[in-house]
């Protein structure tokens, strides 16, 4: 089955991040991303506080604006303009995460002076990091966000971290205030690993299974084999680079 067959088994993600925080310890979790102008931003607020706090303190948010009309036309919201929705709901999840009452009233929303708890664990709120390479993905980064989600390449990390500073100067900001996630798409070597170092990546965020993803066919024991190999060829020796 194709990646991008419309069968593919994806899990809604803040379901399956409560039964993996619940499972698990120490392991950060991240939606990787989250498609915010398709959702309420209220429950989008409380989906993430909530599970910030079962899992003490280890979830980020991972966001986009998503890239496929139809799902906009499924769900009955317009797709002109989303970015501009993304980034007023960003404000508005913001001000419900904030201590005292919250209230907003933008292009989009209205929301009336109410209260939302619990509060996160992490303050002031879960690291926000948003993907996308427009100039616009990049300009919301630098003013509302805690981090970019690159994909693909060193070369594309290195281009967006370049398109990335003089924006974050604009607000007032510099790269010491933000982290740089990569996914890459092919497979990742340590040499691998140096070149996205040296491109400015945080962080490498690896897809376990990725060729049987769309059929869920691998067990939890595939998994762990994958990541046991993965933590020996890269993580253990990435740590003395």
């Amino acid at each position: 089955m194709p990646f991008s067959s419309p069968a593919v088994n994806f899990l809604e993600p803040f379901t399956a991040l409560s039964f993996i925080a619940a499972t698990t310890t120490t392991l950060r979790l991240a939606t990787g991303i989250c498609l915010i102008p398709q959702r309420n931003p209220v429950y989008t607020a409380k989906h993430v506080a909530d599970l910030d706090v079962p899992s003490g303190g280890r979830f980020d948010f991972g966001i986009g604006i998503g890239w496929l009309r139809e799902e906009f036309d499924a769900l009955g919201i317009p797709w002109q303009r989303r970015g501009v929705r993304a980034n007023e709901y960003i404000e508005i999840v913001k001000t419900l995460w904030s201590e005292g009452p919250s209230q907003f009233k933008g292009e989009f929303y209205t929301l009336p002076e109410c209260h939302l708890y619990p509060k996160s664990i992490q303050h002031p709120h879960p690291s926000i990091y948003s993907g996308g390479e427009s100039l616009a993905a990049f300009r919301r980064v630098a003013k509302y966000c805690d981090g970019w989600y690159g994909v693909d390449r060193p070369d594309e990390v290195q281009a967006g971290v370049d398109k990335l500073k003089p924006l974050l100067a604009e607000y007032g900001r510099t790269m010491d205030e933000i982290k740089i996630h990569a996914a890459p798409l092919q497979d990742v070597t340590l040499d691998t690993v140096k070149q996205y170092r040296d491109a400015g990546a945080d962080q490498i965020n690896l897809v376990a299974s990725r060729d049987t993803l769309a059929d869920l066919s691998d067990t939890l024991d595939d998994v762990k084999r994958e990541l046991d190999q993965w933590a020996n060829e890269l993580v253990v020796p990435g740590k003395s680079l």
